[in-house]
């Protein structure tokens, strides 16, 4: 098991430097779940939410999450992020909104944290939205599912990372 890149022989915090580092193209895929009562699902799935178009909002506010990543997590470094992109799925059985999120950039480092922050600020956003509804809903499972570029290469971590759709 490696070691925490973050702490130095005295356990002391420090920015990693990633300046020797080749630029590659790094994309990563994250997932959140929000889970919602089952009373109130058929509101959900047909958007039919007091505040209006929720997952418009979810969508723009899980883009901005992942820019301002660097900001919210204190040792990880601002990236020159060429895309984000977040969808949604509906999984009926289990009362579940399914977010997906995807980063990319070219450069020394990769965009997991970003994507996680993305899905993250996304799933919050959605409880923002329809916690008018019922307060019982639950944001869970959020996980990197995809990470490609550096040295580590492609890791698939889920069967269907979904990278086909972004």
């Amino acid at each position: 098991m490696a070691g925490f890149t973050h702490l130095d022989s005295q356990g002391n915090l420090f920015m990693v430097d990633v300046g020797g580092k080749p630029a590659t193209e790094r994309i990563a895929i994250a997932k959140a779940e929000v889970v919602f009562p089952e009373e109130i699902y058929p509101k959900v799935i047909s958007q039919d939410i007091p505040k209006g178009d929720f997952l418009a909002c979810a969508k723009v506010a899980g883009i901005l999450g992942a820019k301002k990543t660097s900001e919210l997590i204190p040792l990880c470094h601002p990236l020159p992020i060429s895309k984000v992109d977040l969808n949604f799925r509906f999984i009926p059985e289990r009362y579940v909104l399914e977010i997906e999120g995807m980063v990319k950039t070219v450069g020394q480092t990769g965009v997991e944290m970003e994507a996680l922050t993305a899905v993250s600020i996304a799933a919050l956003t959605v409880y923002d939205m329809c916690k008018a509804l019922d307060k019982r809903i639950k944001i869970t499972n959020i996980r990197l599912v995809y990470k490609t570029g550096g040295k580590s290469g492609e890791v698939v971590l889920e069967e269907q990372p979904g990278k086909e759709d972004f």
